[in-house]
């Protein structure tokens, strides 16, 4: 229908000018924060208030990320995002933490440093302050943002994950435990994992046609592995002690969303997964998780657990973090009501 083409192309001409649309800088350098109990280590993070006074917000968001760690132009972005949102900055706390390389130039004090990329898979923190799990850190953000004498008001915390900082979150949403002292204080916690590369599964099945399949050994050499699989996750995990079906359970319960730019569907792209395990969850971001979706409703339905999780396929969206988080439609969609 000529219509529909019409409001299709006037959509992705909002997408296209909301990603040209930098928004005013209005936060401070970059602020130090003590995570972690009971030896405190260093943190570094973006922040829209100071981090070293009592604040009366009642929302938090926390932006993750990509694999570049330019944890500033996420930041830059988030501000947009609460301003198409409706959250006023006075009653919304906005931090866009980031993860240290140990390449990067030495910080003082010193915070974890992670090998390469390591901290997207939650792996632990191999220099710096040592041994620190990734998903150890985004425990210890949301203790921090429990601590009442810090935060008396606050009644939700929000997660958003791009890209690498999506493959994070989706591993935690599956492996955290971070929010579960979080409900005795009536603090509500959602996720919002966006445009992961790959995801955590949960047994060997893997999409084939309509259905799910275990991959022959021969086709696909350890696939089933971490981080594509539960074997050899973290200690992080490990210690846990939780099969698939108790991990599904808990998953389930969380409030999770997932989005993806209806135009991220670049096989050939140089910060794509493509090795054979990643391949086996689909051809491009777009299809990984609507396998994804599909993935975890076959084994809800196998193992008799309810769960209704959220998906949003964004029209004219690539794989770039400040056209998504800028875009006002994102925002009513994650922000309904404000």
């Amino acid at each position: 229908m000529p219509n529909d083409h019409l409001r299709s192309g006037f959509r992705a001409l909002l997408a296209l000018l909301a990603c040209l649309t930098w928004p005013t800088w209005a936060g401070d350098a970059m602020q130090t924060m003590a995570l972690g109990k009971p030896a405190p280590y260093p943190f570094f993070t973006y922040a829209n208030a100071r981090l070293d006074t009592r604040l009366p917000v009642q929302h938090a968001v926390i932006v993750l990320h990509g694999v570049h760690r330019d944890a500033d132009h996420y930041y830059r972005s988030g501000l947009t995002l609460l301003g198409n949102a409706g959250l006023p900055q006075d009653d919304t706390l906005l931090l866009a933490p980031r993860f240290f390389s140990e390449d990067d130039p030495q910080t003082t004090p010193t915070p974890p440093l992670w090998l390469k990329s390591q901290w997207l898979q939650g792996h632990e923190s191999v220099a710096g302050r040592s041994g620190i799990s990734a998903f150890a850190v985004l425990d210890d953000l949301l203790a921090y943002l429990a601590d009442r004498h810090r935060f008396p008001h606050l009644e939700d915390i929000t997660l958003i994950g791009h890209s690498a900082g999506g493959q994070l979150l989706q591993r935690y949403t599956l492996l955290g435990t971070g929010d579960q002292a979080l409900r005795a204080l009536g603090i509500h916690v959602r996720y919002i994992v966006a445009s992961p590369s790959t995801y955590l599964y949960l047994d060997a099945n893997r999409p084939l046609g309509e259905g799910f399949a275990p991959l022959p050994a021969a086709q696909c050499a350890d696939y089933d592995r971490y981080r594509y699989g539960l074997p050899g996750a973290p200690d992080y995990f490990a210690t846990q002690h939780l099969d698939a079906r108790q991990v599904l359970s808990r998953y389930a319960a969380r409030d999770v969303t997932y989005l993806v730019g209806e135009r991220d569907r670049h096989p050939r792209s140089r910060i794509m997964d493509r090795s054979c395990a990643a391949q086996a969850q689909g051809r491009d971001r777009v299809e990984r998780q609507l396998n994804y979706l599909r993935y975890e409703a076959f084994l809800a339905q196998r193992w008799s657990i309810t769960l209704a999780h959220r998906q949003y396929v964004l029209p004219g969206i690539g794989h770039d973090p400040a056209c998504l988080l800028t875009d006002p439609g994102v925002a009513q969609l994650l922000f309904p009501g404000h």
